[in-house]
């Protein structure tokens, strides 16, 4: 359970009084997420009628200077009919607040689940989700440098080194050898850039049928090319679970779901090979990581990173190359 401070009902309720939204019925931690610790909270509500939050402190890799850039972005994009919650604002108007020397943020609870094997219509709801994002983000007026990008990837690299990799998979550093230096040479300019989410996995998206009733944990929402957010929504979405099966269905949902509102220029289309490579490494390169330096009695599972790099190789691979190829 990701709960890694505990709250007791007393401080749970003198923190909820800071905020406009009726007194706390109940608090129950909650498994999303590994990098901060999460309640569902139940009130009162402002008249009476009960409501339902999502309380999250902030534990580590979330930097408190970057808190207003997310929570901000959410007011924008829910203020603009986006499916996103909205941040709850204390009595004082503040964004979040401080529990000793960690942030705390209460933020709107939105119904919906998760999918886990995705239908090609919800696929074309996610698609068109993304771009009216896109599309809201324009008039947002802040801007953050996306952390995760191909200098991380290879900052990592050089972290996990030759030897880390092959206690991976024996092939891992050789693939990783390979793409880093094409990619940073390959990589597009001048393509249209925006505020992207850049980590809009099925467990980030709430639906119920084939309505995204929610987009969630825009933690890693930055400023960058737009047509990479696709490409990262891509990689998330059109394989299976361990990367082995494409499934040419969901992308082509997926990206007629996206031009229906925003339309991919020429350029951008012919970008997107390369941008689906540096999403896969991003990923790759994370998880492995990860996967050297988490203790293996950690409440944390590990993800693997061969199921991205198995997802790197197939859009490497020529065979592949008009799986973006507008129909």
């Amino acid at each position: 359970m990701a709960v890694y401070t505990n709250l007791g009902a007393e401080d749970l309720a003198a923190l909820i009084a800071e905020f406009d939204v009726g007194e706390l019925t109940s608090a129950k931690g909650i498994a999303e997420g590994v990098s901060n610790s999460n309640w569902l909270v139940e009130t009162t509500g402002k008249q009476g009628d009960g409501a339902r939050f999502i309380l999250t402190m902030y534990e580590f890799r979330i930097e408190v200077e970057d808190l207003p850039f997310f929570l901000s972005l959410l007011d924008h994009l829910a203020a603009r009919g986006c499916p996103v919650p909205r941040t709850i604002h204390d009595r004082s108007g503040a964004l979040y607040r401080m529990v000793g020397d960690k942030a705390v943020a209460l933020i709107e609870f939105l119904p919906g689940v998760s999918v886990s094997h995705p239908t090609p219509g919800q696929a074309r709801s996610v698609g068109r989700a993304l771009a009216q994002l896109h599309l809201a983000s324009a008039d947002f007026g802040q801007a953050r440098e996306n952390a995760m990008g191909l200098d991380e990837s290879r900052r990592l690299a050089n972290a996990c080194g030759t030897a880390g990799m092959a206690e991976i998979d024996s092939a891992l550093a050789t693939l990783v050898a390979r793409e880093l230096p094409l990619l940073e040479q390959a990589w597009p300019a001048d393509l249209p850039r925006s505020v992207i989410h850049a980590d809009l996995f099925p467990d980030n998206v709430l639906m119920l049928g084939e309505e995204v009733t929610g987009l969630i944990d825009f933690y890693f929402a930055c400023t960058d090319l737009t047509a990479y957010d696709v490409a990262v929504t891509h990689a998330a979405w059109c394989f299976d679970g361990e990367g082995r099966k494409f499934n040419p269905a969901i992308s082509a949902a997926l990206l007629e779901g996206y031009e229906s509102l925003r339309p991919l220029s020429e350029a951008e289309r012919a970008a997107l090979p390369v941008l689906a490579r540096a999403a896969a490494l991003r990923f790759t390169m994370s998880r492995a990581f990860d996967w050297l330096n988490t203790p293996a009695d950690a409440l944390v599972v590990r993800k693997s990173p061969m199921a991205f790099a198995r997802r790197l190789e197939f859009y490497a691979d020529p065979a592949n190359a008009g799986v973006f190829t507008r129909p």
